[in-house]
């Protein structure tokens, strides 16, 4: 599926951009093959509007902010947070036509994070993360960077059991023991899907010093969301009580590139442990999820009959049925790069 050509999951909102990033002034960012520029109003709010001045279509992201609009480095222009442009400069005495006026998105701050969806008309809203209201949970910021793969593989990766003890061997897993612990409870949602399933997972020193287990190896309860189309909640209980959730989107920037938003909510403290011990496992832990997914075909295809599956891919089966229905639901049918799927007779 090529995300930039599904018009749907232009209405669904996605992480963008950390909000501290907008104190250096108005930032550029490529949503779905879309460029947005984001800043911070005279509310101190984030806005969204599309990059690029309808004068002489300068790039407004290397403009700065004014009086809370954006203005445009060329011919000083500045256009409103709500996309309309409210000074010209040259013609200061003249009233300024309605079309004079750029594309501008709903736009959000939550976790840290601007959130912006395409669309004046979202299919969902924002997920509201019990943790965050929890005096007993802090949030750790923990990465942000992007990767050159699609972002549905990079969601069923996260679901996936079966690669584990290959991929993560002596990090996650063990290759001498790769038969997975089964999914319980896998079931659909209106957002997605939901299930619940059993990690067994080696212990290495730097998970010891992030979990405070020092058990070789140790087996945890995991629960476990994906929101359509690339969002996952993830929220794992170890056997001293230790909750780690982690949150993560793969946010499309295009078609082979994702932006990948990732923040933990943990019920201990920086004195337990520090942000830096618990990022630092999973550091190794993504570095090889990575290395693995840019060497795959960016463009994941919905129709099951395009790829081979087992038991433990069943989560990214059903991810591919709900996103199916998603676009038959909206009239849309599946844009795959041309010559790349063989299906099997």
């Amino acid at each position: 599926m090529l995300a930039t050509a599904q018009p749907v999951l232009r209405r669904f909102w996605y992480p963008v951009i950390p909000l501290s990033y907008l104190d250096a002034g108005p930032q550029p960012f490529t949503l779905l093959g879309e460029p947005l520029v984001i800043w911070l109003d005279q509310n101190g709010k984030p806005a969204a509007v599309y990059d690029s001045c309808c004068h002489r279509q300068s790039k407004l992201s290397r403009g700065i902010v004014v009086d809370g609009n954006i203005r445009c480095p060329y011919h000083g222009w500045q256009f409103a947070p709500n996309g309309q442009c409210v000074v010209v400069p040259q013609q200061p005495q003249s009233p300024i036509p309605e079309s004079y006026r750029v594309g501008s998105y709903p736009c959000e701050e939550r976790y840290g994070y601007v959130w912006v969806c395409l669309s004046e008309a979202p299919l969902d809203v924002i997920p509201d993360f019990s943790e965050a209201h929890d005096p007993n949970y802090r949030i750790i910021h923990a990465f942000y960077e992007v990767w050159n793969c699609g972002g549905l593989r990079l969601m069923e990766n996260a679901f996936d059991h079966g690669h584990h003890h290959f991929v993560h061997n002596g990090s996650l897993g063990d290759r001498l023991n790769p038969v997975p612990l089964p999914y319980d409870d896998l079931q659909e949602t209106e957002r997605g899907i939901y299930f619940e399933s059993p990690l067994y997972t080696h212990n290495n020193e730097r998970l010891q010093k992030s979990v405070h287990i020092s058990d070789s190896s140790i087996q945890l309860k995991r629960q476990v969301d994906w929101y359509l189309p690339f969002g996952m909640y993830a929220q794992m209980t170890l056997p001293n009580g230790l909750i780690h959730t982690v949150v993560m989107y793969a946010t499309p920037i295009t078609d082979d590139q994702t932006q990948v938003v990732r923040f933990y909510f943990r019920n201990d403290t920086e004195a337990d442990t520090p942000a830096a011990d618990a990022i630092a496992f999973e550091r190794r832990v993504l570095n090889e999820d990575r290395a693995v997914l840019e060497a795959t075909n960016y463009d994941a295809p919905l129709d099951l009959r395009a790829e081979v599956h087992i038991s433990t891919d069943k989560p990214g089966m059903l991810m591919r049925r709900k996103l199916a229905a998603l676009l038959s639901a909206h009239g849309e049918t599946e844009q795959l790069r041309r010559g790349i799927h063989a299906f099997p007779a």
